[in-house]
C-alpha cells in the first residue's frame, strides 16, 4: 500500500510537469528490534533439538519475541511481532518482508521480483499412512498495517520429500487488500512426504518501488502475515477451529494522553493523567460459547510492591472480538523522585484444555525525563518530499505542565538506503499560536541525521542552551534540501491532531495516521554514577565502570550475594535485556548503546537498583 501510493503520487504529479512537495510515508530500511536482538541471540548457547519433532506442532507465535521458536524451527528470517497488524487471532505473528535476519533490506532487493523471507519448520517425523488423516493448517494476511505485495508478489509454501532431498511447491497466495486473515487447510497424503525428516517452509517474494529516483525513500515493503500453524493427525479440511480463547493485542499505556512522560510532570496532572480503566482485547477462536476471568495485577518495579484485581467472569460469544475497559481504581504513586517504572499484568483463567501461553500479556509503564507519544516502535517512515520541500517544516505538539527545562531532543531517523538521507537539518522549538507552532524560541542548526544505535534507534541532540517551558511548545525539525528524512513513523499510536507541517508559508495538520518518534528531554540531566541508585532497605551495592563498554563490576558491599542471586538487566521501556546467575563481574558487550537499569535480586527479590551507561 505505502509503495502503491509513493508511486501513484509520482506518476500523477509528474504528469502534470511538477513533483509538488507532500507528506510521505515509506517501508523500513531497517529493523531496529532485529538488529538490537541480534548480538544477544547469538551469545546464548543454541537450544538441543531432537533428532525430529513429533506431532503435533503448534504456533501461534505468543510466546516469543523478534525470532522464532527455534525448539520449532530451524531458521530466524521472520520478524515475530505483534505490531505489523491490527487483525491477530492471539498475541503475535510472524511477518514476512524485505527485510533480512540482520534486520537490513536483503543484498538482492530490487525492483524486480526477488527471494525475501523463509520459515522452515524443524524436521518431523511424518511415518505416517495417508489414513492418519494428517492436515497442514495456518492464517496468513496481507499487507497487515504495512504495504500491501504488489501483483507479481507472493507468500508460498513448500514441503520437503526427505528420501529425494527434495522440495515441492504445494500453495501460493498472491496480493489481496482484504484486511482479515485467511485460513488454509492442506492435506498430506502422498508417501513423498509422509516420512521421518519431513519439513515445510513458507517464502516470500517481495520487489521494491520501481521508482528509486529518490533512494532516501526506498525500503521495507511487501508485508504478510501468518498466525496459528497446527500440523497433526486425524484432522478434516473442516477442523478449523482452535479451542482457544486468547489475548489478541498488547496492553498500550493507561495514561489517558501519553505513552510516556516525565515522572515529576506526571505527579503535577496525575488525577487528569491518569486512566481510569485498562483497554484489553482478547478473542474465543472456539465454536462454543466460553467462560474466562479477567485478573490484573500492577507492580512498582523499584519498590517490589503491587495491586491486584479482578473484573470477573464473563461468556464469549463463538469466533468474538472482546474489547473490554477493565475499571481501574487507582493511581502510580512511589516515593522516587526523578523516575519510575510499573509493570501491568493481565491474565486470562480459562478451561484447562486452552493454550496458556497466549492468556497473559505484560506492559511496562515508563516514567523517566522524556515526553513521548509513540509507543519505541516504527513501523514505516515520514518525511516531506518533492520540489518545494526545501525549508519545509515538522512539528509536534507537547505540553508541560509545570515550568520546566527542555535540553534535548531525541528523533528516531531511520536508516536509508545507501545513507540517502545523511544530510543536515536544523533542530527547531516553538511556542503556541492558538493551536499551531508560532515563533521561533529555540533553532540548532546545521545538525546531521544520525541514526542512533541506543534504544529502538534513537538519536539525542543536546541543545546548546536550555529552553525554559511552561505551556504548550512545539518541536520538530527544518529540512534544508529536498531529501526525505525519513523519520520513525509508528503506526500503532494516533497522533491526535499533535503533528502539523509547514510548506509555503502555512501550517497545516498531518493528515498521516501515527505517531512521528520524536521525544523532547527535561529536567536536569539524569545522574548516572553509580551512586545513582534506589536502594531497598538501603542495601549498598556498587557498579563500575559507568559508564562501561565490555563489562561491569559489581561490589556486593555488605550484602552476602552467592550464585543463587540474579543479575538482570532492562531497558527504559521495561524490556528484559538479559538475567544470568551473580557474577562478581558482567558481561554487558551485546547491548547497545544507551541507560539500563540493573536489578540485583536474592530468593527472587530485588535488592538493588542501579542505573548504568553502556557506551562504544
Amino acid at each position: 500500500m505505502i509503495k502503491r501510493i509513493i508511486l501513484y503520487l509520482i506518476i500523477f504529479n509528474t504528469s502534470l510537469g511538477i513533483c509538488t512537495a507532500q507528506e510521505v510515508v515509506t517501508g523500513l530500511q531497517s529493523n531496529y528490534s532485529i538488529i538490537k536482538y541480534r548480538n544477544s541471540k547469538q551469545n546464548k548457547k543454541a537450544k538441543s533439538i531432537a533428532d525430529t519433532l513429533g506431532l503435533p506442532l503448534f504456533d501461534d507465535f505468543s510466546g516469543q519475541e523478534v525470532f522464532p521458536d527455534s525448539k520449532k524451527w530451524s531458521d530466524d528470517f521472520v520478524f515475530i511481532n505483534n505490531t505489523y497488524t491490527d487483525r491477530q487471532l492471539t498475541t503475535g505473528v510472524a511477518t514476512f518482508d524485505a527485510l533480512s535476519n540482520s534486520g537490513q533490506l536483503y543484498e538482492s532487493a530490487s525492483s524486480s521480483v526477488f527471494e525475501a523471507d523463509h520459515l522452515t519448520s524443524q524436521p518431523i517425523n511424518l511415518n505416517y499412512s495417508a489414513s492418519d488423516n494428517i492436515w497442514l493448517s495456518f492464517f496468513y494476511q496481507s499487507g497487515g498495517l504495512a504495504d500491501f505485495p504488489e501483483k507479481n508478489d507472493s507468500l508460498t509454501l513448500q514441503f520437503f520429500a526427505p528420501d529425494e532431498s527434495q522440495w515441492y511447491s504445494v500453495w501460493k497466495a498472491t496480493n489481496y487488500t482484504t484486511p482479515a486473515f485467511r485460513n488454509v487447510m492442506i492435506k498430506i497424503d502422498q508417501s513423498r512426504f509422509l516420512r521421518k525428516g519431513f519439513r515445510f517452509r513458507f517464502r516470500n517474494y517481495a520487489s521494491l518501488n520501481p521508482d528509486q529516483s529518490d533512494l532516501s525513500m526506498v525500503g521495507n515493503c511487501d508485508q504478510w502475515n501468518i498466525d496459528y500453524v497446527l500440523l497433526d493427525k486425524n484432522r478434516s479440511k473442516d477442523d478449523t477451529v482452535f479451542t482457544d480463547v486468547a489475548f489478541r493485542l498488547p496492553i498500550r499505556s493507561i495514561l489517558k494522553n501519553h505513552e510516556s512522560m516525565p515522572w515529576k510532570q506526571f505527579k503535577e496532572i496525575k488525577l487528569q493523567e491518569m486512566g481510569s480503566s485498562i483497554p484489553i482485547h482478547y478473542r474465543n477462536n472456539d465454536s462454543i460459547k466460553r467462560n474466562v476471568t479477567r485478573n490484573f495485577k500492577i507492580s512498582d518495579v523499584y519498590k517490589n510492591t503491587s495491586y491486584s484485581f479482578s473484573a470477573g467472569a464473563t461468556n464469549i460469544d463463538p469466533f468474538t472480538n472482546v474489547d473490554y475497559n477493565a475499571n481501574l481504581i487507582y493511581t502510580f504513586n512511589t516515593d522516587n523522585n526523578d523516575s519510575a517504572l510499573f509493570r501491568i499484568t493481565c491474565s486470562l483463567i480459562t478451561d484447562d484444555f486452552d493454550p496458556k501461553e497466549n492468556d497473559t500479556i505484560i506492559y511496562y509503564q515508563v516514567f523517566n525525563n522524556y515526553f513521548a507519544f509513540d509507543d519505541g516502535t516504527s513501523e514505516a517512515g515520514y518525511g516531506i518530499n518533492g520540489q518545494g520541500s526545501r525549508n519545509a517544516m515538522v512539528a509536534c505538539r507537547f505540553e508541560s505542565f509545570i515550568q520546566d527545562t527542555l535540553r534535548a531532543l531525541r528523533i528516531c531517523f531511520n536508516d536509508s538506503y545507501s545513507n540517502a538521507n545523511k544530510r543536515s537539518f536544523d533542530i527547531v522549538v516553538w511556542n503556541d499560536n492558538n493551536g499551531i507552532p508560532g515563533d521561533i524560541v529555540y533553532s540548532k542548526e546545521d545538525v546531521m541525521v544520525e541514526q542512533g544505535s541506543s534504544i529502538n534507534g534513537f538519536y539525542t541532540y543536546y541543545f546548546t542552551q536550555n529552553v525554559v517551558v511552561n505551556d504548550v511548545f512545539y518541536v520538530g525539525w527544518r529540512q534544508s534540501s529536498e531529501t526525505f528524512l525519513n523519520a520513525g513513523l509508528d503506526l500503532n499510536t494516533s497522533p491526535g491532531g499533535r503533528q502539523f507541517y509547514w510548506l509555503n508559508g502555512l501550517w497545516s495538520e498531518s493528515q498521516v495516521h501515527g505517531s512521528i518518534m520524536i521525544r523532547p528531554i527535561l529536567g536536569s540531566p539524569l545522574t548516572t554514577s553509580i551512586n545513582d541508585t534506589y536502594y531497598i532497605n538501603r542495601n549498598r551495592i556498587n557498579i563500575w565502570p559507568n559508564p562501561a563498554t565490555d563489562h561491569i563490576n559489581i561490589d556486593p558491599g555488605e550484602l552476602k550475594l552467592s550464585g543463587s542471586s540474579h543479575i538482570t538487566v532492562i531497558d527504559l521501556n521495561g524490556r528484559v535485556m538479559f538475567k544470568q546467575l551473580y557474577r562478581e563481574q558482567i558481561d554487558i558487550s551485546s547491548l547497545p548503546e544507551g541507560l539500563y537499569i540493573v536489578i540485583t535480586s536474592m530468593n527472587g527479590k530485588p535488592v538493588s537498583y542501579n542505573r548504568i551507561i553502556k557506551t562504544r
